[in-house]
This record gives C-alpha cells, structure tokens and sequence, in this order.
C-alpha cells in the first residue's frame, strides 16, 4: 500500500502542476526589459553562480558540453541545481520502492543521458524574450506560443519544446502587465495545447558573449490533494517543484534504459 500511495502521490502532484499553469502570479519580476550583459560565455556565468547551478554545471561536465556553452552561439532556458535534485530525488523514490540500489552521485548517470536531458534546454541562436510570441495557457486557440526544436544531440533530432511569453494584467486591463518567458514539455504530441508541462523563467534576458540565458524556476505556488477527516477530496497549498527534464517520469525511464553506474 505504501508503494502505491508513493507512486500516485507524484501523479497527483504532476496533475497540479499542469492545472496551476493557468494561475496568474503577481510576484514576478518583469526581466526581460533590460539586457543583463555579462562579461563571459555562458558556461562561466554558470560556474561564476555555485548557490545556483553548482550542479548543473557537474552535469554539463558529466555530459561532456563544456565547449557547447563556452564557444557556440546558443539560447539556454537554465533550470536551477535544485531541479536536478529533485529529479534525482523521485529517481530514488523509485529505486527504493523497487528494490534497486539509489543515486549518490551525478556520475552514476550516463553521460549520454544528460545529454538528452540537457537538450532539452538548449536552442541554437540568440533569442531574448522581445523574440517570442504571445501565450495563455487560459487561451491557448488565441495564443498558442510556437514550437521550437531543442537542441540535436547524439544523432537524434532535438525535441519540439513550446516557448512563449506570458502577458500579464495590470490595472484591470487585460495583458498590460508585465511580461514573463515559459517554456513547456510536450508530453503528448497528439494534443499539443493541453499537455504542457509548464516551466515559468524567473530571470530573462541575461547576455552571456555567446547567447542568452533565461534562468527557470525550481518550484512554484500550486495546490496538493488531501482526505480531510469526513472522507471528502480536499486541497491545500503546495510549493510544486520543477523537474530536471520536465517530465519526472520520462527522467526515471529514460535513465533506467540507458543504465546507471554502481
């Protein structure tokens, strides 16, 4: 039983991160106005910000990507170390529940699967947030966002992700707020608008020599489940995390097919 309530528990999380997509924020900052230039590529702004990325820049490293973000011109959506924990963490979760040994070091994790995970953040070019389309998760038939194809590694074709911007209210009138980056997983091609696995940016718009970094958020405000005392489904707030590779499932799978190192 335990095992099961394990195993429903992130689904039921997972169902509240895409419904809390729709959810206006009101806290967040309007960071796309201004370039943030920095003096280095994109990997020493990583390394330059160790409370931040100390472990991203492990898996770049691990993923033999070091000289993609020092000398090639690209466009990084950059989720923060504690995603890639999480992600680890819900690993274990199922390694645990199976029997299986547990994760203790990011090296234990082929290089070739963080490729694919790091791929999915990486787009070629130079894209700042004037460069993308409007989206509303509410409105999605008025403001789709628009695919783009993430970056190719290993001989397979990068994936569709979708990227728009998001336009707040202001003063009671609709999208004269500021204006925030998302990026989303599509985890049903079939039905592109209504499988997004949402990624809102906290930080847009910073200008590494070779690109542009748009820097995510590790978690953010939702709703979880809960049986109150009469027996009746009730909800409370949740701070949800953000997933290394969006899809916590496909992370899990996709690392026990590739392998993991003892």
């Amino acid at each position: 039983m335990l095992k099961l309530i394990k195993i429903i528990a992130p689904v039921l999380l997972l169902a509240a991160c895409l419904f809390a997509g729709c959810k206006k924020e009101p806290y967040f900052k309007d960071t796309g106005i201004h370039d943030a230039k920095y003096n280095g590529t994109v990997l020493q702004y990583l390394n330059d910000k160790p409370v931040h990325f100390d472990s991203l820049s492990r898996v770049i490293k691990i993923a033999g990507m070091e000289e993609l973000f020092s000398k090639e011109t690209i466009t990084f959506f950059a989720p923060t170390s504690a995603s890639v924990h999480q992600s680890v963490h819900i690993l274990n979760e199922y390694l645990s529940t199976s029997g299986k040994d547990t994760v203790s070091r990011l090296e234990q994790l082929k290089p070739e699967f963080w490729r694919k995970m790091l791929a999915l953040y990486v787009f070629k070019g130079n894209s700042g947030l004037k460069d993308y389309p409007q989206i509303d998760t509410a409105a999605m038939q008025a403001y789709p966002g628009q695919g783009y194809n993430s970056l190719s590694v290993d001989n397979e074709q990068g994936r569709t992700m979708n990227i728009g911007v998001i336009y707040n209210d202001a003063g009671g009138v609709k999208y004269a707020g500021y204006r925030q980056l998302l990026i989303s997983y599509i985890a049903d091609y079939s039905n592109p608008t209504r499988s997004l696995i949402l990624n809102r940016v906290s930080s847009s718009d910073i200008a590494p020599s070779n690109g542009r970094v748009h820097v995510l958020q590790s978690s953010y405000p939702g709703f979880s489940y809960f049986i109150k005392v009469d027996g009746t489904l009730g909800t409370r707030a949740v701070q949800l995390p953000q997933y290394f590779g969006f899809d916590p499932y496909n992370f899990i799978f996709t690392a026990l097919s590739m392998g993991i190192d003892p």
